[in-house]
Protein backbone atom coordinates (compact mmCIF):
# COMPACT_ATOMS: atom_id res chain seq x y z
CA UNK A 1 0.00 0.00 0.00
CA UNK A 2 1.30 3.72 -0.96
CA UNK A 3 0.17 5.56 2.00
CA UNK A 4 1.36 3.56 4.73
CA UNK A 5 4.28 4.38 6.84
CA UNK A 6 6.81 2.01 6.62
CA UNK A 7 8.02 2.71 10.73
CA UNK A 8 4.81 2.95 12.47
CA UNK A 9 2.58 1.35 10.21
CA UNK A 10 -0.01 4.13 10.14
CA UNK A 11 -2.21 3.70 6.66
CA UNK A 12 -5.57 5.19 5.54
CA UNK A 13 -8.63 4.89 7.89
CA UNK A 14 -12.25 4.72 6.35
CA UNK A 15 -15.51 6.49 7.28
CA UNK A 16 -18.64 8.14 6.06
CA UNK A 17 -18.73 11.80 4.59
CA UNK A 18 -22.19 13.18 5.72
CA UNK A 19 -23.75 16.22 4.45
CA UNK A 20 -26.11 18.21 5.82
CA UNK A 21 -28.97 16.30 4.17
CA UNK A 22 -27.63 13.32 5.86
CA UNK A 23 -26.40 11.71 2.70
CA UNK A 24 -23.87 9.35 3.30
CA UNK A 25 -20.74 8.72 1.41
CA UNK A 26 -17.81 6.94 2.18
CA UNK A 27 -14.81 8.73 2.64
CA UNK A 28 -10.79 8.32 3.69
CA UNK A 29 -8.09 9.92 5.74
CA UNK A 30 -4.65 9.79 4.46
CA UNK A 31 -1.50 10.05 6.47
CA UNK A 32 0.61 12.64 5.87
CA UNK A 33 3.08 10.49 4.37
CA UNK A 34 6.80 11.56 3.09
CA UNK A 35 9.54 9.93 0.69
CA UNK A 36 12.80 10.66 2.78
CA UNK A 37 16.16 9.65 2.95
CA UNK A 38 16.56 7.37 6.05
CA UNK A 39 19.84 5.79 7.93
CA UNK A 40 19.01 2.14 8.66
CA UNK A 41 22.07 0.68 10.43
CA UNK A 42 25.23 1.73 8.30
CA UNK A 43 22.88 1.65 4.95
CA UNK A 44 20.87 4.58 3.72
CA UNK A 45 17.57 4.21 2.05
CA UNK A 46 14.32 6.05 0.59
CA UNK A 47 10.87 5.05 3.35
CA UNK A 48 7.73 6.57 2.92
CA UNK A 49 7.50 7.50 7.09
CA UNK A 50 4.84 9.96 8.42
CA UNK A 51 5.10 13.40 9.60
CA UNK A 52 4.68 12.09 13.32
CA UNK A 53 7.99 9.69 13.24
CA UNK A 54 9.69 12.25 11.52
CA UNK A 55 9.14 14.86 14.52
CA UNK A 56 9.50 12.43 16.98
CA UNK A 57 12.72 11.21 16.34
CA UNK A 58 11.81 7.73 15.59
CA UNK A 59 13.94 7.87 12.31
CA UNK A 60 17.16 9.40 11.70
CA UNK A 61 17.83 11.65 8.27
CA UNK A 62 20.61 10.61 5.98
CA UNK A 63 22.86 13.70 5.42
CA UNK A 64 23.40 14.23 1.50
Amino acid sequence: MAMMCEMCGKKPVFGNRISHAHNVSSRRWLPNVQRIRVRVGAAVRRMRVCTRCIRSGKILKASR
